[in-house]
């Protein structure tokens, strides 16, 4: 399996060029192939202010204690016109880790009764190191806090991803129990 191959299938995808960062340097050989991959700390970006089109933060944020200053920090790296994408867990799902594809149906129950037992201890929080991340309210307001444009794409991830299961979606979005049933959070917008 490919560690941290994020920033090499965006350029694939996009063929585009693709500067990746990450605290760690473990990067998988194969994907510096594809994206210039650094050792960076995204709360301090060694990059020149607007050098950026789009910056793209998924399932990380979660694991930054100063997650409000990567946030500054990614509006200081794009450019004017620059878009954005960041996507965490969805601190209020009931149960998680379903798409995880190189998980075994052990793994996924025994991920969610540890995530449960923590919920229930008040420790389910991303600054006791739970991968809890935000409800869709709480990252909304401190991305709007940051930038000018903000949108929540949630359900268009999901149609997306799982468009097999379109009907489904949809279903979840208009019954109103997707802030329990969607396991993640997603949102775009512009400097």
């Amino acid at each position: 399996m490919w560690k941290r191959i994020e920033a090499a299938v965006l350029a694939q995808h996009l063929r585009a060029s693709v500067t990746g960062i990450d605290i760690l340097t473990d990067f998988d050989t194969r994907a510096s192939q594809f994206a210039d991959l650094c050792r960076g700390d995204a709360t301090r970006m060694e990059f020149a202010d607007e050098s950026f089109d789009f910056v793209y933060l998924f399932h990380a944020l979660e694991h930054i204690p100063d997650f409000r200053a990567v946030l500054h920090e990614m509006r200081h790296v794009l450019r004017p016109d620059g878009g954005w994408m960041i996507g965490t867990p969805n601190s209020k799902w009931i149960i998680g880790y379903l798409g995880s594809k190189d998980a075994s149906t052990a793994e996924k129950l025994w991920w969610n009764l540890t995530d449960w037992n923590a919920k229930l201890c008040g420790c389910f929080r991303n600054e006791f190191g739970a991968h809890a991340g935000y409800t869709k309210e709480e990252l909304r307001d401190e991305l709007t806090r940051v930038f000018s444009a903000v949108m929540d794409i949630t359900l268009d991830y999901y149609r997306d991803v799982y468009s097999s299961k379109r009907g489904l979606i949809e279903a979840i979005g208009q019954s109103g129990v997707a802030p329990w049933l969607l396991p993640c959070v997603y949102f775009t917008g512009r400097h």
